[in-house]
């Protein structure tokens, strides 16, 4: 037997309470409001995850990422929050230029591999080395550079590398690389040999200290810190000449982000009047000490 239920139109409510509409009818049109709602709830997540009126994840406040643990000299004492490290310095003069004081930046951590995977964020912006490169901009945006990366011979001091500060003198050189770097072709390019890559700077370190390399290239940042504190006698011989062809860091972006045109903009302010290159005068003041290949 087929049962008609007879509706009232037009109906003052879609859920509304007359006796023409039953329970049943009640039910489905409930059912299908909550999965409209949902489905506008997964749409802006796709679009980002922002609920801020400012296209920020929580409203007034801009969330920013870095790694954890976080090293110098891009953060100092793994506490982005406190400002000292190249880019806990660089992330809250961006946030100043947006229009954040320092107390409405909230630091979040996150692995780097999440960071650039697609899908939506917890955070508005991201930052711990990442190179601007096409293939990650299909899956988050990318901001314009705040820093670009020079290559660098790091050693310890009883290694024969130690005194190779020429391009003769080096390529003479048993060097190590990680793989997937752009040491690997700045390496070929440079000093035209092909150097042992090793899956990652920590497997290259091993490798100096056994003896099994004379020296790493890396970039620049990354050779001090090894220096400093992965080598017990460690030092940064010598940096390549600078080309402009090195890593380009910028920040990552969920995908669509209402901030990336704001970050960009923040950037080339802090370019423009000098900020950035202050920062790195005093973060990564060390480069300055050292030679330059010939």
């Amino acid at each position: 037997m087929v049962y008609q239920f007879p509706v009232r139109f037009p109906c003052p409510h879609p859920l509304h309470e007359g006796p023409t509409v039953t329970r049943s009818l009640r039910r489905s049109i409930a059912a299908v409001a909550t999965a409209a709602v949902a489905a506008l709830a997964l749409s802006a997540c796709a679009a980002g995850g922002s609920s801020g009126a400012d296209g920020t994840v929580t409203d007034g406040k801009l969330t920013v990422a870095t790694g954890q643990p976080a090293y110098s000299p891009w953060v100092e004492d793994d506490k982005p929050q406190s400002g000292k490290g190249f880019e806990s310095a660089v992330a809250y003069a961006v946030a100043n230029e947006m229009g954040y004081d320092k107390g409405d930046v909230v630091w979040k951590r996150s692995t780097f591999d999440s960071a650039i995977a697609p899908g939506p964020k917890d955070w508005d912006l991201n930052l711990q080395q990442f190179s601007i490169d096409a293939k990650r901009k299909k899956a988050v945006d990318m901001s314009t550079p705040y820093y670009t990366t020079t290559q660098a011979v790091v050693t310890s001091t009883s290694s024969k590398a130690a005194a190779d500060v020429t391009v003769a003198a080096l390529k003479k050189d048993a060097i190590g690389v990680a793989a997937g770097s752009t040491s690997i072709a700045s390496v070929k390019n440079t000093l035209g040999v092909t150097p042992q890559v090793f899956n990652s700077n920590d497997d290259a370190v091993l490798a100096l200290k056994s003896g099994q390399i004379d020296a790493i290239v890396t970039d620049l940042p990354t050779a001090f810190f090894m220096a400093a504190s992965q080598l017990d006698d460690g030092t940064v011989s010598a940096q390549f000449p600078s080309d402009g062809k090195g890593d380009q860091f910028g920040f990552v972006l969920p995908k669509g982000s209402a901030l990336t045109s704001k970050v960009d903009t923040a950037l080339k302010k802090l370019d423009d009047d000098g900020t950035l290159r202050e920062l790195q005068t005093k973060w990564l003041s060390s480069e300055t000490n050292t030679p330059v290949l010939k």
